[in-house]
């Protein structure tokens, strides 16, 4: 049977996730990797969880295993209107539609808004699953300029006047995959320009709280919140296998989201979003996170420290102040998809920068570095490792040598405290 036939023309947009495959690869035994983007083992609450499920069952019984709302089990939205409102964000348990992740979410918008042709701006580089998210409806991407401090508001200002935008996809706070976060003024500024042009964002929130230094910023959508939906999770903060996300929608969008989401899967778990609902209820989250960044501060630490030490001359990268990444910039020339072949031949791993570009032909000297999934001294030897491999790339050249000191904000950033 020719079932190539049978499939729909959407299904040419549905390329494979490279890092799903690349974390094939990371399996192996001994590989060190700095590839994914997934918490480490040891900050998920392993041992919690069987109180938590202890305490889901005693209070809700059979009721944690039925079928629930489309909207959310109770409990959760408004645990999560709480946690909300600790960012700024004015919200009701009424108001928040919780998700399958917050992929779940981005797949929902793009079903909701995107036909074909419609113009999608977004950073160039972004997150990986937005694209694939919202890639089978057909958009036409707009690439926005980027610098240390994330989305450049006059790139934008440039797209909203030559462009009929449809929706804005941004990662404020501590990109993926750049690691970069938009300063308070950009902010500002994009909201300004957001209610001017009538314009929607999609604010992708899943890093925010993961935060080593400075003091936090407002989500844009606390600056136009009709004009944002603010999306968030609790994989990154509690785990990523309950699968629980959720968005913040101003209402006609949201009506539509639930309309969605009952045709995709009736309701996200009710059992995980139980457990999420007492962990949150419970006054879990700011001990847990307390642990989370003890860990992985240590870690970001490392890899600046290891990448000054080690990268060649040419090389340049971000100094997030929080999040899992780091995103390093090689000279022209660089094929960064051949370094990684040859990377993971001596046990290292990393993702190449282009696959986060919207569009083809971008990236190809540019790599994605996690910093949360090996220790810092699989860390150090992992970039040990990669420095050799990209000295003996092409024209790249080694470095003198450089202090270990990690690096500073720009001085931009040093106005706005967490601004990158």
């Amino acid at each position: 049977m020719n079932y190539q036939a049978l499939l729909a023309p959407r299904t040419a947009a549905m390329g494979s996730n490279a890092i799903r495959e690349i974390l094939k690869v990371v399996a192996r035994p001994g590989m060190i990797s700095l590839a994914g983007g997934v918490p480490a083992p040891e900050s998920l609450p392993v041992a919690l969880f069987a109180e938590l499920t202890h305490a889901v069952v005693a209070r809700h019984g059979a009721g944690a295993f039925q079928y629930d709302l489309t909207e959310g089990f109770g409990p959760l939205r408004e645990a999560l209107a709480g946690y909300l409102g600790g960012k700024g964000i004015r919200t009701t348990a009424a108001a928040i539609l919780t998700a399958s992740g917050s992929q779940g979410v981005l797949d929902a918008l793009g079903k909701a808004l995107i036909a074909p042709g419609d113009a999608v701006a977004l950073e160039a580089p972004t997150y990986l699953g937005a694209l694939q998210a919202f890639a089978p409806y057909g958009p036409r991407y707009v690439e926005l300029a980027t610098d240390e401090d994330g989305l450049r508001p006059e790139s934008l200002a440039v797209a909203l006047d030559r462009e009929k935008i449809k929706l804005i996809y941004l990662v404020p706070n501590f990109q993926n995959p750049t690691g970069r976060t938009i300063p308070l003024a950009r902010r500002r500024a994009i909201a300004g320009m957001l209610q001017a042009s009538g314009t929607l964002l999609v604010e992708d929130d899943p890093y925010g709280d993961l935060r080593y230094e400075g003091a936090p910023l407002p989500p844009i959508q606390t600056l136009a919140p009709e004009h944002v939906v603010y999306v968030g999770t609790l994989s990154k903060v509690c785990a990523p296998g309950l699968r629980v996300g959720f968005c913040v929608a101003p209402e006609p969008l949201r009506s539509w989201l639930v309309r969605i989401k009952q045709g995709v899967d009736l309701h996200t778990g009710t059992f995980s979003q139980a457990l999420a609902a007492e962990y949150l209820a419970g006054g879990h989250l700011p001990r847990q996170l307390q642990r989370i960044l003890a860990l992985y501060r240590p870690r970001r630490d490392a890899l600046l420290e290891a990448l000054g030490r080690h990268l060649p001359a040419g090389f340049h990268w971000s100094t997030p102040l929080g999040g899992m990444f780091v995103w390093v910039e090689g000279p022209p020339g660089l094929d960064a998809e051949k370094a990684y072949r040859r990377a993971v031949e001596r046990g290292t791993a990393f993702v190449p920068g282009k696959y986060f570009f919207p569009l083809p032909g971008r990236g190809a000297a540019t790599l994605r570095l996690n910093f949360t999934g090996a220790d810092p001294a699989g860390i150090r030897r992992a970039v040990g490792i990669l420095g050799e491999v990209l000295e003996g790339e092409g024209n790249v050249r080694p470095a003198p040598a450089q202090p270990t000191t990690v690096r500073r904000a720009s001085a931009e950033s040093a106005r706005c405290p967490g601004a990158r």
